[in-house]
């Protein structure tokens, strides 16, 4: 039922997407190969702050798990509302195929997993937070530009995300400085610490 709020929305995305075949490859590249980025932009932010303070480690090494649970969260949710692709609803021309039923929308697990990433590397490097920000944000509007999600779908995965990613890694700032400094003066000095 929820997809009768912004169905208009996500047909127009659609028709844009269909005029706008120069922009399906990108889009494409984006939506599948996404986290490979966020990936590389969370070993960033880990690499940046083994020159920084020990509550700037803990929220790089927070970020990962943070992110893993946002998307069991999310995928959490998508189970209670089990809402079917609108790809699937509406029968409209995607630039992906449909996926399955089964496979549900809503929330978006690929914003949520963006969000996540883009609140834990905001925390440890600002620079390299903007770039992550903007990121999730354009992976987010692929999702529905490819047809995989209406746009709150999308909205509520990156809501989710970043609600999940700050309680956490906010947590990890406050409480695991300690444990962290313990760390760096193991064995692990050389991961965690680049002097």
């Amino acid at each position: 039922m929820t997809a009768l709020v912004d169905s208009g929305w996500y047909e127009a995305v659609t028709r844009f997407a269909a005029g706008t075949g120069w922009l399906h490859t990108p889009a494409v590249l984006v939506t599948t190969y996404g986290v490979v980025l966020l990936a590389a932009l969370v070993a960033l932010g880990w690499w940046s702050a083994r020159s920084g303070d020990d509550a700037t480690m803990a929220v790089a090494l927070a970020t990962p798990v943070a992110t893993l649970v946002a998307f069991g969260v999310d995928d959490g949710v998508k189970l209670v509302f089990t809402e079917p692709r609108p790809c699937q609803v509406l029968g409209v021309a995607t630039v992906l195929p449909c996926d399955p039923p089964g496979d549900y929308s809503f929330p978006s697990n690929h914003a949520a997993v963006g969000a996540a990433v883009a609140v834990g590397v905001l925390l440890v490097h600002r620079v390299l937070g903007v770039v992550a920000v903007v990121f999730a944000v354009v992976l987010a509007a692929s999702r529905v530009y490819v047809g995989a999600h209406y746009p709150h779908d999308v909205v509520m995965g990156l809501l989710v995300g970043g609600l999940v990613a700050a309680a956490l890694c906010l947590a990890a700032r406050a409480y695991l400085p300690r444990f962290v400094a313990d760390l760096r003066r193991g064995p692990l000095r050389p991961v965690l610490r680049a002097t």
